[in-house]
């Protein structure tokens, strides 16, 4: 008994801990990043001498600092002549379009110099209208990116940029289903410039936007099964327009015992009594419940 119990919780645990990357950025190379659909502009005015979110300049180089992983110089940056005199820094960095939903988690690094004399700040902002987002214009506007997701140091301390490494998350919210966006990183500083009293280096490194998989929740919000406990054939009815791309049987020991492309009738008469996990993968993201074989 002790040893069933053992292999159901390991499968619990490893099913609560997967997850489907959407979308992964080291920034080894940023001259790729046009080709894969990021786009950037600068809305600072007057624009300065480095108006452009530029590749990693790392310490062997003279640079500030290394990449958070990989190469030295593998993070991608931006700083103070984005602007010119003493103004306000707008300077955006823009994903490809993706399809977002509730519960999607986007994660990235950040840090600014050693010994922050001048203060940063960055903003996660979110358009969920897709190939259609109308960029910012202007040093204050934001286009249609109106959702603040995450904001570094907002109050504009000099020591409240982090100058070390640090993650960031944030997990979507808010939409009613499965929506078009753009994610964009804004590199914002109000009496910025290289006359200002704000404004230094900041670098961006290993984002990712990943979808939790396998939820209880994304099953029960998506699909139900029944009759349970069943004798012969298990039925899936879908909600919310959910389109199955395919769905397993597995036992408690993790074994598949079936597997199908899209059904929503499964046959389980040859399945000795027991409990059984079901897994349902789409394309927004995979549920699993379990369910009981008489």
């Amino acid at each position: 008994m002790k040893k069933t119990l053992l292999s159901l919780g390991l499968l619990l645990v490893s099913l609560s801990f997967q997850a489907q990357n959407l979308l992964s950025e080291n920034f080894d190379n940023i001259t790729t990043l046009t080709v894969a659909g990021w786009t950037s502009t600068n809305q600072s005015t007057p624009v300065g001498t480095n108006p452009n979110w530029f590749q990693g300049n790392p310490v062997a180089n003279g640079g500030p600092f290394d990449s958070y992983a990989g190469v030295a110089n593998s993070y991608i940056a931006c700083n103070f002549n984005s602007v010119a005199g003493a103004n306000t820094i707008s300077n955006w960095l823009i994903t490809p379009v993706i399809s977002l939903i509730n519960g999607d988690v986007l994660t990235f690094y950040t840090r600014t110099v050693s010994t922050p004399a001048f203060a940063d700040r960055l903003q996660l902002r979110i358009s969920t209208n897709g190939a259609s987002s109308a960029n910012p214009s202007g040093a204050t506007g934001v286009g249609d990116y109106t959702t603040l997701a995450l904001e570094v140091n907002p109050t504009l301390i000099a020591s409240g940029y982090p100058n070390v490494w640090t993650q960031y998350s944030y997990t979507v919210s808010g939409l009613p289903t499965a929506t078009s966006c753009k994610i964009a990183f804004r590199y914002f500083v109000t009496s910025g410039g290289p006359s200002g009293a704000n404004s230094d280096f900041i670098g961006v490194d290993s984002f990712s936007v990943d979808r939790p998989l396998s939820s209880d929740s994304f099953f029960k919000n998506n699909f139900s099964i029944y009759p349970n406990p069943v004798s012969n054939v298990l039925n899936i009815s879908v909600k919310n327009e959910m389109t199955i791309n395919s769905l397993t049987i597995t036992d408690l020991n993790g074994r598949v015992v079936s597997s199908s492309s899209s059904s929503t009738s499964i046959d389980v008469s040859n399945l000795s009594s027991g409990v059984y996990f079901v897994s349902i993968e789409t394309n927004e993201g995979k549920g699993t419940s379990k369910f009981v074989k008489n």
